[in-house]
């Protein structure tokens, strides 16, 4: 009905950078915040970042001034942009959407995840 795909994850040296994107398809009517959440092993999944429909943003402190949240509203996409990257930034990334479908009402819907390592 409503699938989210991620990409852009991989292997990077402590200071580069990565992006990640999550692009949503099928039966959607909306897509109001878009997310990105992280969990580490052992570790809670906690917020990275979000964007609003008015492209508002919100940003974990841990995050503030690395890495950039941003949405293309006519590609159903989010996008991660990762720079000076840490060792403590590795865990499995989530997008999460709150969309609205065709065929029922506002849902939270979430990615597969997206593996980044961090290491020399």
């Amino acid at each position: 009905q409503v699938q989210l795909v991620e990409s852009g994850g991989g292997l990077v040296q402590p200071g580069g950078s990565l992006r990640l994107s999550c692009a949503a398809s099928g039966r959607i009517f909306a897509i109001y915040t878009m997310a990105w959440y992280r969990q580490a092993p052992g570790k809670e999944r906690d917020l990275v970042a979000s964007i609003t429909t008015g492209g508002s943003t919100n940003y974990a402190d841990s995050v503030k001034g690395r890495f950039t949240i941003s949405r293309d509203t006519a590609k159903n996409t989010v996008y991660l942009q990762m720079n000076s990257l840490k060792p403590e930034d590795a865990a499995v990334y989530y997008c999460k959407l709150r969309l609205r479908s065709t065929f029922g009402g506002t849902s939270d819907y979430w990615g597969q995840g997206t593996q980044v390592t961090v290491s020399s």
